[in-house]
């Protein structure tokens, strides 16, 4: 196997850690709300609010998929529907007050978890990391 193949099943595998990982922190921040819930919720709260279709399209996943997530979070009081100010046939999906509260603890729990993983990484190990994941991020 050549260098850059074993670099790439190296990626795949620990890309897929981390993902079992991120899944697993996300159920013992809410034992109600899945990862793709939690992740939902964290894009309605940087739009500011969005369209189900818009984050079937972002997360690339079915409208029924994100129906039956978008009602569970509803369920939960974490997230609310209301009618689109541009086109009133339709309607925006917005965080309440209990889901930004609820991501505001996560993102503490998070960066705690992170400040302590990355405790013995340089600075310049940081930078590298967060630049090679933001170039990942923008490849697709």
């Amino acid at each position: 196997m050549s260098g850059r193949d074993a670099s790439i099943e190296t990626i795949q595998r620990e890309l897929t850690a981390f993902a079992r990982r991120a899944r697993h922190k996300a159920s013992q921040l809410h034992p109600e709300l899945s990862l793709v819930m939690y992740s939902m919720l964290d894009l309605l709260t940087e739009r500011g609010g969005c369209r189900a279709a818009d984050l079937a399209a972002y997360f690339m996943l079915d409208k029924s998929t994100v129906s039956r997530q978008v009602r569970d979070l509803e369920q939960l009081g974490y997230a609310a529907r209301e009618v689109d100010p541009e086109d009133h046939r339709g309607q925006i999906l917005r965080p309440t007050e209990a889901g930004l509260a609820l991501l505001r603890e996560a993102n503490e729990m998070r960066r705690a978890a992170f400040t302590e993983r990355f405790a013995d990484w340089s600075d310049q190990d940081m930078a590298k990391l967060a630049e090679y994941l933001v170039r990942y991020g923008e490849s697709e």
